[in-house]
Protein backbone atom coordinates (compact mmCIF):
# COMPACT_ATOMS: atom_id res chain seq x y z
CA UNK A 1 0.00 0.00 0.00
CA UNK A 2 1.56 3.16 -1.28
CA UNK A 3 1.61 6.32 1.04
CA UNK A 4 -0.58 8.18 -0.66
CA UNK A 5 -3.40 5.01 -0.03
CA UNK A 6 -2.75 4.55 3.48
CA UNK A 7 -3.35 8.33 3.81
CA UNK A 8 -6.59 7.99 1.94
CA UNK A 9 -8.03 4.91 4.37
CA UNK A 10 -6.74 7.03 7.44
CA UNK A 11 -9.01 10.05 6.34
CA UNK A 12 -11.74 7.69 5.41
CA UNK A 13 -11.46 6.46 8.73
CA UNK A 14 -11.32 10.11 10.15
CA UNK A 15 -14.48 10.74 8.01
CA UNK A 16 -16.50 7.90 9.10
CA UNK A 17 -15.70 8.76 12.72
CA UNK A 18 -16.93 12.46 12.60
CA UNK A 19 -20.02 11.40 10.91
CA UNK A 20 -21.08 9.63 14.21
CA UNK A 21 -23.34 12.33 16.00
CA UNK A 22 -22.52 10.06 18.82
CA UNK A 23 -18.83 11.02 18.81
CA UNK A 24 -19.54 14.31 17.98
CA UNK A 25 -21.19 15.08 21.17
CA UNK A 26 -18.32 12.74 23.04
CA UNK A 27 -15.84 15.51 21.69
CA UNK A 28 -17.86 18.88 22.75
CA UNK A 29 -18.82 16.55 25.56
CA UNK A 30 -15.04 16.50 26.31
CA UNK A 31 -14.76 20.31 25.73
CA UNK A 32 -17.73 20.67 28.08
CA UNK A 33 -15.62 19.51 30.90
CA UNK A 34 -12.52 20.47 30.14
CA UNK A 35 -13.78 24.26 30.67
CA UNK A 36 -15.32 23.32 33.73
CA UNK A 37 -11.95 22.06 34.58
CA UNK A 38 -10.65 25.41 33.47
CA UNK A 39 -12.89 27.97 34.97
CA UNK A 40 -13.70 25.82 38.64
CA UNK A 41 -17.12 27.43 38.62
CA UNK A 42 -15.80 31.00 38.38
CA UNK A 43 -17.21 33.28 35.97
CA UNK A 44 -15.60 34.20 32.52
CA UNK A 45 -14.70 32.71 29.40
CA UNK A 46 -14.25 29.07 30.62
CA UNK A 47 -17.63 28.73 32.18
CA UNK A 48 -19.51 30.50 29.12
CA UNK A 49 -18.00 28.02 26.84
CA UNK A 50 -19.04 25.06 29.18
CA UNK A 51 -22.92 26.10 29.71
CA UNK A 52 -23.28 27.21 25.80
CA UNK A 53 -21.82 23.66 24.87
CA UNK A 54 -23.70 21.72 27.43
CA UNK A 55 -26.42 23.40 25.64
CA UNK A 56 -25.66 22.68 22.68
CA UNK A 57 -25.03 19.19 23.13
CA UNK A 58 -28.71 18.63 24.37
CA UNK A 59 -29.81 18.88 20.57
CA UNK A 60 -27.46 15.86 19.87
CA UNK A 61 -29.43 14.27 22.27
CA UNK A 62 -32.74 14.74 21.25
CA UNK A 63 -35.02 11.59 20.78
CA UNK A 64 -31.87 9.52 21.88
CA UNK A 65 -34.04 7.91 24.72
CA UNK A 66 -35.75 6.04 21.99
CA UNK A 67 -32.08 4.03 21.91
CA UNK A 68 -32.42 2.87 25.62
CA UNK A 69 -36.37 2.37 25.30
CA UNK A 70 -35.38 -0.23 22.85
CA UNK A 71 -33.13 -1.84 24.57
CA UNK A 72 -35.18 -1.79 27.71
CA UNK A 73 -37.79 -4.01 25.62
CA UNK A 74 -35.25 -6.16 23.76
CA UNK A 75 -34.49 -9.73 24.87
CA UNK A 76 -31.19 -10.35 26.49
CA UNK A 77 -28.76 -13.10 25.77
CA UNK A 78 -29.49 -16.66 27.39
CA UNK A 79 -28.05 -17.24 29.90
CA UNK A 80 -27.35 -14.31 31.53
CA UNK A 81 -28.19 -14.35 35.12
CA UNK A 82 -31.31 -12.58 36.67
CA UNK A 83 -29.47 -10.18 38.23
CA UNK A 84 -27.21 -8.52 35.71
CA UNK A 85 -30.76 -8.92 33.62
CA UNK A 86 -32.33 -6.79 35.79
CA UNK A 87 -29.62 -4.33 36.23
CA UNK A 88 -29.11 -4.07 32.85
CA UNK A 89 -32.94 -3.18 32.57
CA UNK A 90 -32.87 -0.85 35.14
CA UNK A 91 -29.81 1.06 33.56
CA UNK A 92 -32.11 1.54 30.07
CA UNK A 93 -35.06 2.70 32.36
CA UNK A 94 -33.04 5.21 34.20
CA UNK A 95 -31.33 6.06 30.98
CA UNK A 96 -34.07 6.71 28.40
CA UNK A 97 -35.63 8.62 31.54
CA UNK A 98 -32.67 10.94 31.79
CA UNK A 99 -32.43 11.47 28.00
CA UNK A 100 -36.41 12.29 27.74
CA UNK A 101 -36.12 14.52 30.87
CA UNK A 102 -33.19 15.78 29.54
CA UNK A 103 -35.02 16.93 26.68
CA UNK A 104 -37.43 19.01 28.45
CA UNK A 105 -34.67 20.98 30.47
CA UNK A 106 -33.17 21.93 26.93
CA UNK A 107 -36.62 23.78 26.17
CA UNK A 108 -36.33 25.64 29.31
CA UNK A 109 -32.55 26.58 28.66
CA UNK A 110 -33.31 27.83 25.50
CA UNK A 111 -36.25 30.13 26.53
CA UNK A 112 -39.18 28.06 24.97
CA UNK A 113 -40.57 26.50 27.89
CA UNK A 114 -40.56 29.70 30.68
CA UNK A 115 -40.91 27.62 34.13
CA UNK A 116 -37.42 27.86 35.34
CA UNK A 117 -38.09 26.48 38.80
CA UNK A 118 -40.02 23.27 37.35
CA UNK A 119 -37.11 23.21 34.70
CA UNK A 120 -34.07 23.31 37.32
CA UNK A 121 -35.96 20.64 39.13
CA UNK A 122 -37.09 18.64 36.37
CA UNK A 123 -32.90 18.88 35.78
CA UNK A 124 -32.01 17.66 38.82
CA UNK A 125 -34.04 14.42 38.84
CA UNK A 126 -33.16 13.68 35.32
CA UNK A 127 -29.08 13.56 36.70
CA UNK A 128 -30.10 11.70 39.81
CA UNK A 129 -31.56 9.38 36.58
CA UNK A 130 -28.17 9.28 34.97
CA UNK A 131 -26.01 8.74 38.24
CA UNK A 132 -28.22 6.05 38.69
CA UNK A 133 -27.74 4.58 35.36
CA UNK A 134 -24.33 4.89 35.60
CA UNK A 135 -24.21 2.88 39.42
CA UNK A 136 -26.13 -0.26 37.48
CA UNK A 137 -23.96 0.01 34.51
CA UNK A 138 -20.66 0.05 36.98
CA UNK A 139 -22.56 -3.40 38.96
CA UNK A 140 -23.54 -4.92 35.22
CA UNK A 141 -19.74 -4.65 34.17
CA UNK A 142 -18.28 -5.91 37.92
CA UNK A 143 -20.42 -9.00 37.07
CA UNK A 144 -19.93 -9.44 33.25
CA UNK A 145 -16.13 -9.37 34.36
CA UNK A 146 -16.91 -12.19 37.04
CA UNK A 147 -18.12 -14.23 34.60
CA UNK A 148 -15.59 -13.52 31.60
CA UNK A 149 -12.66 -14.18 34.41
CA UNK A 150 -14.66 -17.63 35.26
CA UNK A 151 -14.85 -18.82 31.56
CA UNK A 152 -11.33 -17.69 30.79
CA UNK A 153 -10.09 -19.51 33.81
CA UNK A 154 -11.88 -22.71 32.31
CA UNK A 155 -10.22 -22.49 29.26
CA UNK A 156 -6.78 -22.02 30.38
CA UNK A 157 -6.97 -25.34 31.78
CA UNK A 158 -7.90 -26.84 28.91
CA UNK A 159 -5.42 -25.16 26.94
CA UNK A 160 -1.20 -25.08 27.38
CA UNK A 161 0.30 -22.55 28.48
CA UNK A 162 1.93 -21.67 25.17
CA UNK A 163 -1.44 -22.35 23.15
CA UNK A 164 -3.89 -20.23 24.99
CA UNK A 165 -2.38 -16.48 23.52
CA UNK A 166 -2.75 -18.52 19.85
CA UNK A 167 -6.56 -19.45 20.47
CA UNK A 168 -8.84 -17.39 18.97
CA UNK A 169 -11.75 -18.06 21.59
CA UNK A 170 -8.91 -17.44 24.14
CA UNK A 171 -7.96 -14.07 22.28
CA UNK A 172 -11.53 -13.02 21.83
CA UNK A 173 -12.63 -13.10 25.53
CA UNK A 174 -9.45 -11.45 26.81
CA UNK A 175 -10.35 -8.45 24.34
CA UNK A 176 -14.03 -8.71 25.58
CA UNK A 177 -12.59 -8.61 29.06
CA UNK A 178 -10.09 -5.48 28.46
CA UNK A 179 -13.16 -3.67 26.38
CA UNK A 180 -15.27 -4.53 29.92
CA UNK A 181 -12.82 -2.89 32.03
CA UNK A 182 -12.31 0.30 30.38
CA UNK A 183 -16.16 0.16 30.69
CA UNK A 184 -16.26 -0.18 34.45
CA UNK A 185 -13.78 2.71 34.61
CA UNK A 186 -15.49 4.95 33.14
CA UNK A 187 -19.17 3.99 34.49
CA UNK A 188 -17.09 4.24 37.88
CA UNK A 189 -15.78 8.25 37.22
CA UNK A 190 -19.19 9.19 35.76
CA UNK A 191 -20.51 8.49 38.67
CA UNK A 192 -18.37 10.80 40.67
CA UNK A 193 -19.49 13.77 37.56
CA UNK A 194 -22.91 12.90 38.59
CA UNK A 195 -22.04 13.49 42.14
CA UNK A 196 -20.04 16.56 41.07
CA UNK A 197 -23.28 17.92 38.60
CA UNK A 198 -25.46 17.41 41.70
CA UNK A 199 -23.38 19.17 44.20
CA UNK A 200 -23.85 16.37 46.82
CA UNK A 201 -20.18 16.74 48.32
CA UNK A 202 -19.44 19.91 47.10
CA UNK A 203 -16.57 20.17 49.26
CA UNK A 204 -14.50 17.07 47.87
CA UNK A 205 -16.07 16.97 44.26
CA UNK A 206 -15.26 20.50 43.11
CA UNK A 207 -16.46 22.21 39.43
CA UNK A 208 -12.38 21.42 38.97
CA UNK A 209 -12.51 17.41 39.89
CA UNK A 210 -15.93 17.44 38.02
CA UNK A 211 -14.14 18.91 34.90
CA UNK A 212 -11.08 16.66 35.18
CA UNK A 213 -13.22 13.29 35.75
CA UNK A 214 -15.50 14.06 33.07
CA UNK A 215 -12.67 14.73 30.61
CA UNK A 216 -11.07 11.50 31.40
CA UNK A 217 -14.59 9.54 30.92
CA UNK A 218 -15.51 12.19 27.68
CA UNK A 219 -11.60 10.43 26.17
CA UNK A 220 -12.67 6.69 26.81
CA UNK A 221 -16.16 7.27 24.67
CA UNK A 222 -14.18 8.61 21.74
CA UNK A 223 -11.85 5.87 22.56
CA UNK A 224 -14.42 3.41 22.28
CA UNK A 225 -16.49 4.53 19.67
CA UNK A 226 -13.27 4.58 17.11
CA UNK A 227 -13.64 2.47 13.87
CA UNK A 228 -11.93 -0.69 14.15
CA UNK A 229 -9.00 -0.28 11.01
CA UNK A 230 -9.50 -2.03 7.99
CA UNK A 231 -6.56 -4.68 7.04
CA UNK A 232 -5.09 -4.38 3.81
CA UNK A 233 -5.65 -5.99 1.03
CA UNK A 234 -3.04 -8.74 0.10
CA UNK A 235 -3.10 -9.56 -3.56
Amino acid sequence: MSTLDATRAELALIVLYLNKAEARDKICRAIQYGSKFLSDGQPGTAQNVDKSTSLARKVFRLFKFVNDLHGLISPVSQGTPLPLVLLGKSKNALLSTFLFLDQIVWLGRSGIYKNKELVDLIGRISLFCWMGSSICTTLVEVGELGRLSASMKKLEKELKDGEKHHDEQYRAKLKKSNERSLALVKSAMDIVVAVGLLQLAPKKVTPRVTGAFGVVTSLISCYQLLPSPQKPKTN
